[in-house]
């Protein structure tokens, strides 16, 4: 097979601005300042004055020396945790962004499907979308025309397709978005995370039809936390930490890798202000801190409490949270929903909040459990979302038997207490 994508040498760097006190300024100095810039903004409010606050910039690689090759036809994984640089080789990949250093060779049309809000112009209908991309990937009208009943079938939209998109759910834009993508036929076809917004029916859809891609001879990168969705979907993994290349190689070593990193990150009390995050995430409601159990150990068989700490950015109603549990391999065990009885909030600009629950009685097996955490608004539009921000141990208990307690097998689950009864047929035809 030809090689369609070739990166040599890349480096993307970002210039980061910060504020920092003078050091050389006494605290005398700064109160005497404060004191004098308020009554000249009281006295004076248009005349710009001085801050005691000095600008200062530091350099940050997002991704450094990252060499590899991509041949037709391949299926690759793209992994590592939040910040990795994985988000900004597909942004370069996709020629959104260009590198600081190094260079890119590609081979072949590229549709790439990033993150929700990006692709579709919000105006325009379901209908007009489809052509307007078809277009801006150099397809004939006739040739969209050809593809468009099947985009519509594969996206479920149908009754919506002559509404602007600007009044879509996360999780419709995603099937749109997807359907085009991977049908107006691209040499590469390029998927970031943004199909956990939708749910999990749709999730197997798309993945068989990634599939269905590769096996055409067109070539797929695919970036996600879910680990079972990369075993089964990708020859080749590249795994990224800090923004190099940690691992390129089979999936089992690379997934095995990537778990045992995450197994490291195990704690009970997460700080996410500064965690990073794509496209719209975190800038109407952002989610600051995640605590388990008032930052205590967390057991099998005993209560469980979880605090979600927020704030807002602007008005938002019909707000809930949630908190997931996965195992090892990114699958999902248990979701906990503050909608789920129909509990919606609503939030002003500048609010800082707390939402917390707690159970009765924690169900999960004894064992290493990934977390998800996120905000939504009303139906399905995502707030904030960060997936796999952290790892939590469920230890076992007094309530656990010595059978499950000794027992590590890395898939989780859920134990629930049961009471069974036991018949026994004796040789003398009697019953105990």
């Amino acid at each position: 097979m030809s090689t369609v994508i070739t990166v040599e040498n890349l480096g993307k760097k970002y210039t980061i601005s910060h504020q920092q006190r003078d050091d050389n300024s006494s605290l005398r100095d700064v109160l005497t300042n404060g004191v004098k810039n308020l009554s000249k903004r009281i006295f004076s409010p248009l005349t710009p004055h001085s801050s005691p606050l000095i600008p200062t910039s530091e350099d940050f690689w997002a991704l450094k020396d990252v060499n590899f090759e991509v041949k037709q036809g391949d299926r690759i994984g793209i992994i590592g945790r939040n910040g990795a640089g994985k988000s900004t080789l597909l942004k370069i990949l996709s020629r959104i962004t260009e590198p600081t250093t190094g260079s890119i060779r590609i081979k072949g049309r590229v549709a790439s499907l990033l993150e929700v809000g990006t692709g579709f112009h919000p105006e325009l209908t379901g209908r007009e979308n489809i052509f307007l991309n078809g277009a801006i990937l150099g397809m004939q009208r006739e040739e969209i025309r050809r593809k468009f009943d099947e985009i519509v079938d594969f996206a479920e939209i149908e009754k919506f397709l002559d509404t602007p998109v600007k009044r879509y759910s996360s999780g419709m834009y995603v099937r749109l978005a997807f359907a085009v993508a991977a049908h107006l036929e691209p040499e590469i076809l390029i998927v970031d995370e943004v199909l956990a917004v939708g749910d999990a029916q749709f999730q197997k859809k798309c993945l068989g039809k990634m599939e269905d891609v590769g096996r055409e001879g067109r070539t797929v990168i695919f970036v996600s936390h879910n680990m079972s969705a990369i075993r089964s979907l990708c020859e080749r993994i590249i795994m990224f930490d800090k923004g190099f290349t940690a691992f390129i190689g089979l999936p089992k070593e690379g997934i095995d890798l990537y778990l045992k990193d995450a197994q490291q990150m195990n704690s009970v009390d997460f700080n996410l202000a500064d965690y990073r995050r794509s496209g719209h995430f975190g800038t109407s409601l952002r989610i600051h801190r995640l605590v388990f159990n008032l930052g205590k150990e967390i057991y099998h068989g005993q209560p469980l409490m979880v605090e979600i700490y927020f704030e807002c950015f602007a008005d938002v109603e019909g707000v809930s949270f949630g908190v997931g549990f996965c195992n090892r391999e990114g699958v999902r065990f248990v979701t906990l929903d503050s909608d789920v009885p129909g509990d919606r909030k609503k939030f002003n600009k500048g609010d800082f909040g707390k939402a917390s629950f707690s159970l009765e009685e924690l169900l999960l097996e004894p064992d290493n459990y990934i977390i998800d955490a996120g905000s939504r608004s009303n139906e399905n539009f995502a707030l904030d979302y960060l997936s796999q921000c952290g790892s939590v141990a469920v230890l076992p208990s007094e309530k656990t038997p010595d059978a499950i307690a000794m027992r590590e097998t890395g898939r989780g689950g859920v134990r629930f207490p049961t009471e069974w009864n036991f018949e026994v047929d004796n040789k003398y035809g009697g019953r105990s």
